[in-house]
């Protein structure tokens, strides 16, 4: 990591930026213009007012660290992203084995296939109403964990999955929340 992007991290958990909600707060006083979004101008003007002395060469690579989209803002989920220490070692772990279970063939993805028997579609109101088959069902489940259009394949490896929970974990602060949250939602 950054040691910037670190120093920032710290800087906020200083002016009492503890979970979400802390978080949410900074990103707030920074968002100048209520867009929901923190252009470079705010993100710079923002890390200097929180006490961040770097140069302006710095803070391009700072935002450019955040701006993971790279669409020359930064929303509050890539923003969440950096800021959030990395997940605990309990929900790599839970995300592992819920992984292994879904994963029934072993053979390192997660397809249509696999998900029979684990995603339970009859609830789900286009099955219900006959527009999607089971198999359509499970397809479209597997499009949550590669939201990039253009490389999506309907195999789900390790790193997509863990990209995906790792998104969800962002936004839950207890750990004993996002533990009842996947084992409940993959029966582990």
């Amino acid at each position: 990591m950054d040691p910037n992007v670190a120093k920032l991290r710290e800087l906020c958990l200083k002016r009492g930026a503890t979970g979400i909600k802390g978080i949410r707060r900074q990103f707030k006083i920074m968002d100048d213009d209520r867009s929901k979004t923190l252009s470079y101008d705010e993100f710079r003007k923002g890390i200097h007012d929180f006490g961040l002395a770097v140069t302006d060469e710095e803070s391009k690579n700072i935002f450019a660290a955040f701006d993971a989209d790279g669409t020359g803002s930064i929303g509050f989920e890539e923003f969440l992203a950096k800021l959030r220490p990395p997940m605990s070692k309990s929900r790599v772990d839970l995300i592992h084995k819920a992984f292994k279970k879904a994963d029934k063939t072993g053979d390192g993805v997660i397809n249509a296939k696999d998900l029979k028997g684990i995603y339970n579609v009859r609830c789900h109101p286009k099955y219900q109403n006959g527009e999607w088959t089971e198999k359509q069902c499970f397809e479209e489940f597997l499009k949550s964990f590669e939201p990039d259009e253009a490389r999506r394949d309907g195999q789900v490896t390790l790193d997509e999955f863990m990209d995906y929970y790792s998104g969800v974990s962002n936004s839950i602060d207890e750990d004993a929340y996002f533990d009842l949250m996947m084992r409940n939602a993959w029966k582990i």
